[in-house]
């Protein structure tokens, strides 16, 4: 799985982690280069070396802060209402195509960074999602095509201020979804070979050590291939670009009472095979 970290000295690096720790190929080899998105992009070229040196490579000895795992963000594209159980949570119908909507780059933040709760919304919400991070150029994709794109897995939490996104006139996604910090991935990216079925994935959300949110990914309605063949019949796809791919039940404003997230909250989203966000709410 490839990770992203700041080594003790300041310097930032990538790696890949395994049972036996975090090999720092970007140290292993000065050539590579230095940014996680562009190793993205290059995959096609350097992802066989890479592969061969992360077999080679020894952990690293040293204590390494866990960073987002992309250090640049692409576009960042997400999906309503894809989880049966979450739909009929919220008495909502099954949809019969993708909800789509985005947020802006400046909400990615990594695994243990603070999601700031804004003074200006009174219901922030917490949404664990499987994150897919794209690994090709998509247009007008067949779903096998798309298939062949992914380049990953992350875990992701959709933050989301619903007395925004919905309670504004016009109801106001991209702002309710946007606010700074509101969209935590990691803590690694599992390559694609190493998510053996990513419809069949534990997910998990946890406020404050208590389960609010655990489900599977086998009740997503719409699969990740299938959501980028519809996303590149519209818009262009490029390496780097993430796709949030929706929530299970137990998000907090289908809850009686409703729970939002406050200063002071730890949330943390799980998901199996891929490892555990885990923020502080400042």
């Amino acid at each position: 799985m490839l990770v992203r970290f700041r080594r003790p000295n300041g310097s930032l690096g990538w790696g890949f982690r395994s049972e036996k720790g975090i090999a720092d190929l970007s140290l292993a080899d000065p050539a590579l280069p230095t940014s996680t998105r562009t190793l993205i992009e290059q995959w096609d070229t350097l992802g066989p070396d890479v592969l061969r040196l992360a077999q080679t490579t020894p952990a690293s000895s040293e204590p390494l802060e866990i960073l987002c795992p992309l250090d640049v963000p692409g576009k960042i594209l997400c999906i309503g209402l894809n989880y049966r159980d979450h739909a009929i949570e919220t008495n909502a119908p099954i949809p019969d195509e993708p909800i789509v909507f985005f947020k802006s780059s400046n909400t990615m933040i990594g695994p243990t960074d603070s999601i700031v709760v804004p003074p200006i919304s009174n219901e922030v919400d917490f949404e664990a999602e499987l994150v897919v991070v794209i690994g090709k150029q998509l247009k007008h994709a067949s779903e096998s095509q798309a298939a062949l794109a992914i380049f990953g897995y992350t875990a992701g939490n959709d933050v989301s201020a619903r007395d925004w996104q919905k309670g504004k006139p016009g109801k106001q996604w991209y702002l309710g979804k946007s606010f700074d910090t509101f969209a935590p991935i990691g803590p690694a990216i599992a390559l694609r070979s190493e998510i053996a079925n990513p419809s069949n994935l534990r997910i998990e959300s946890r406020l404050n050590g208590v389960s609010m949110q655990n489900s599977t990914t086998a009740e997503l309605i719409f699969q990740p291939a299938m959501l980028l063949s519809y996303l590149s019949q519209i818009i262009t796809l490029e390496p780097g670009d993430v796709l949030f791919t929706g929530t299970p039940a137990g998000v907090g404003v289908a809850r009686t009472p409703q729970v939002f997230l406050k200063p002071g909250d730890r949330i943390e989203v799980e998901i199996e095979s891929i490892g555990t966000l885990s923020n502080p709410c400042i």
